[in-house]
């Protein structure tokens, strides 16, 4: 099957175009009794699959020990990348990263990938009756062969897969599709503008760190920015799609080396969500506050509750944020670290979430970003007033 979304296609012939406003085809390499490989290409994807399904279900717990195998053979994949995805049950699905190998990989012929199947376990994960044994994730704009793929019992992987109990809390660059290219030229950028402030004797006051609603300070939320940070020479530290690991690993580079803010605004977590257990997510956040206690012994650290999302009260993912939150309410002390939870004034009196303050049910447009600067302005008044 390839697509994305709603838009699948059974590559039932030599070859098959998915529906959809993008192009994504396979089509069949090897003659008409055998295929010896299947190409995937894709254009302007967020995500898009070739899912080699099982009519029934398969047992793949005696297989938990061994690897996932393939061959790939990377054509192009300069603005794009890709992931390994094994089923775990019902409506559960993990994948490992191939951005960096795979792009290493381009023009360069067939590439053997072996991937511990222990990387795609988790707690509570069901591999007794998995449809999907197996997918390839592309995002971008790409062109990929598989073949040979195989699940083993026993066998050696040749490519690492991050330790999930760990990688919240493990500092790392952000290695996505759509943000490898521009996140570390960010970074940079950032850099040098912190150094100016200081350099022109208006070191900020404020920081905010976090992900992409953070960075939407610098765009969607521009004029409140300008009207009510800007005078404080506040600097924006969000960068979109950063997870507690990214930010982490940002720190440690130097991001806020320098700086005696008397503030500094954290909210980290939602990118977490999908991929995270609140409890992982939790560990994350408390590392950064102790990096950020380390790094700014002085400033005192507003850790604001991470916002909601998706429509209705009983998103799955809002429910993840909610239970997050619960968590991390127990690491302020009321001394340097205060918690904050404004949630409450972005949604409406039943718990739903308008698009008129969040138009994509995750990101502040103007108006949401003016009712969290209001909803946060008495204790950003009584936290500057006060020094540790």
């Amino acid at each position: 099957m390839v697509g994305s979304w709603g838009h699948q296609a059974e590559l039932t012939g030599d070859s098959v175009v998915a529906p959809g406003a993008n192009p994504v085809s396979a089509r069949a390499r090897g003659d008409s009794a055998r295929r010896e490989a299947v190409v995937l290409e894709w254009k302007d994807q967020w995500a898009t699959r070739l899912r080699f399904e099982s009519r029934e279900p398969r047992d793949l717990r005696p297989y938990l020990g061994g690897t996932l195998e393939f061959d790939l053979d990377v054509g192009e994949l300069a603005a794009g990348g890709v992931r390994a995805v094994v089923g775990c049950g019902e409506w559960c699905e993990r994948s490992v990263n191939l951005i960096e190998p795979a792009r290493a990989w381009a023009g360069k012929g067939w590439q053997h990938v072996a991937l511990a199947m222990s990387c795609f376990v988790r707690e509570g994960s069901d591999f007794s009756g998995v449809r999907l044994p197996f997918a390839l994730e592309g995002a971008g704009r790409g062109r990929v062969s598989v073949a040979n793929v195989r699940i083993t019992r026993q066998a050696k992987a040749n490519l690492s897969c991050p330790d999930y109990r760990t990688e919240s809390f493990t500092a790392a660059p952000q290695a996505e599709s759509f943000s490898i290219d521009w996140w570390l030229p960010l970074h940079r950028q950032k850099l040098q503008e912190k150094d100016r402030l200081i350099a022109a004797g208006t070191p900020p006051d404020v920081v905010f760190i976090g992900d992409s609603i953070t960075q939407g300070w610098e765009q969607a939320g521009r004029t409140v920015w300008e009207r009510h940070f800007a005078p404080r020479h506040a600097l924006a530290l969000g960068f979109g799609g950063d997870r507690t690991e990214n930010v982490l690993w940002r720190l440690q580079q130097g991001e806020v080396d320098g700086l005696a803010p008397k503030l500094v605004v954290l909210m980290i977590g939602t990118n977490n969500s999908g991929v995270r257990s609140p409890e992982s997510t939790a560990a994350g956040v408390r590392h950064i506050l102790d990096e950020l206690r380390q790094r700014l012994p002085s400033a005192q650290v507003l850790l604001l509750a991470v916002f909601p999302r998706g429509e209705k009260p009983d998103d799955p993912l809002r429910g993840v944020n909610e239970r997050l939150n619960k968590i991390i309410a127990g690491l302020a002390d009321g001394r340097l670290v205060h918690y904050l939870d404004i949630n409450a004034a972005l949604l409406e009196p039943d718990g739903t979430l308008s698009k008129e303050v969040m138009p994509d049910l995750l990101h502040p447009n103007e108006k949401g970003y003016a009712i969290w600067q209001q909803a946060m302005a008495p204790t950003l008044q009584r936290l500057l007033a006060e020094r540790p």
